[in-house]
């Protein structure tokens, strides 16, 4: 990893973690005040909402301007999210936050991944970089959870006070701010045009490959696992007593899991094979979804989550160095933002559905539906092996 990738792994752990801080400490502070599983579902679905109209305008956006830009408008919209909701800790602010900080991750991350993809020679090479890349994301997951939890546990005058909650979110403003240096320091690459005279690019040429648009089927099976696991946990835990900081190290779990693989990916790359990996994670997680809702502590849950961070922290990679292999260069950054468009289209209706399904099937309900989805859509996965990498 050389000194240009740690700068953007770091910077993109800071943006990402405001997010995921907030992510957890604005359902329970909905939770605290009485909204029931209905609107926290709703109110984790806008995280995802404001990605889903930004993605493709961002991704072209970055084709166009590189990386700078694009991370200077997400660092705007983070800081002033997190910032409206240590001012006014209320359930309507709290959406507001949401649509901010989750539009602005999703638009910083589509530059650096275009950034780095563009870096990168060869199959190899991409799964090396990417899984570099894919520590921010995994790390974030569990520092902005993790100090938000303290924050909300310890900075008040009793545990779980509206100030614990201010202060959270005000650390979470905080943290953007580091991005916009670290990425001041990293160069522009040379920009790529498309072929004169060309026809102007639309969204539909890019899914006319069929094995793109297997790829991102198999993205959004492996995204509904994640959404559900981010969902229910904080649920779970609340049903059982659990405090916040316990919450938010359970969610911890997950992500220092996800970024153990990770670290040990780039060592491994020239032997892994994107479609083997990817076919392997989806059989754990749908085993593991089936076991979960049977865990009787808090401890016995802690371990399930570091195994399913396990599985679904080798997946992104994977799939990060095929996209870019079956993409245009100069495209690259569309392609990126129609998998984000999917995904967190998905992520603002799963939520919905899965507040509503919480109350008719129950958590275990949620666990066993999604894991046979997932174990079954294992068999799509399986037709990413006819793909010829570099």
């Amino acid at each position: 990893m050389n000194l240009a990738l740690a700068r953007l792994i770091a910077a993109q752990i800071c943006l990402h973690a405001c997010m995921t801080g907030i992510r957890l400490a604005a359902p329970l502070l909905a939770l605290r005040e009485g909204f029931s599983g209905l609107a926290v579902g709703l109110l984790l679905a806008l995280f995802a909402l404001t990605q889903v109209f930004l993605a493709l305008p961002a991704g072209r956006y970055a084709d166009r301007h590189g990386l700078r830009k694009p991370v200077t408008i997400s660092v705007g919209m983070a800081v002033l999210g997190a910032g409206l909701a240590a001012a006014f800790p209320v359930y309507p602010v709290l959406c507001v936050s949401a649509l901010l900080t989750g539009g602005a991750t999703g638009i910083a991350v589509i530059a650096l991944q275009r950034h780095v993809g563009r870096a990168a020679e060869g199959s190899t090479q991409l799964k090396q970089v990417f899984s570099w890349l894919a520590l921010g994301p995994a790390l974030s997951n569990f520092i902005g959870p993790f100090a938000a939890g303290l924050m909300i546990d310890h900075a008040g005058s009793v545990p779980a006070d509206r100030w614990g909650f201010q202060a959270a979110f005000a650390l979470m403003a905080v943290l953007p701010l580091a991005t916009w240096a670290l990425v001041q320091g990293v160069q522009e690459l040379p920009a790529i045009h498309a072929v004169p005279g060309a026809a102007k690019p639309r969204v539909l040429d890019l899914l006319v490959d069929p094995m793109l648009r297997r790829l991102l089927l198999v993205n959004w099976f492996l995204s509904s696992c994640w959404d559900v696991h981010t969902f229910v946990v904080p649920i779970l835990g609340h049903e059982r007593g659990l405090s916040a900081s316990t919450i938010g190290s359970i969610l911890g779990g997950f992500a220092i899991a996800a970024a153990v693989v990770r670290m040990a990916m780039p060592m491994m790359a020239a032997r892994l094979r994107e479609w083997a990996v990817i076919v392997g994670a989806m059989w754990m997680t749908a085993a593991l979804f089936a076991l979960y809702p049977f865990l009787p502590s808090a401890a016995a849950m802690g371990v399930c989550s570091v195994f399913l961070g396990l599985a679904l922290g080798s997946v992104q990679p994977m799939i990060m160095s095929t996209l870019h292999q079956i993409t245009p260069a100069h495209r690259h950054g569309e392609a990126l933002g129609l998998r984000l468009m999917s995904i967190n289209a998905s992520s603002v209706v799963m939520p919905l559905l899965f507040g509503a399904a919480s109350t008719v099937v129950g958590v275990a309900g949620l666990f066993w539906v999604v894991g046979a989805v997932v174990g079954g859509g294992s068999r799509t996965a399986w037709g990413l092996k006819s793909y010829k990498t570099l």
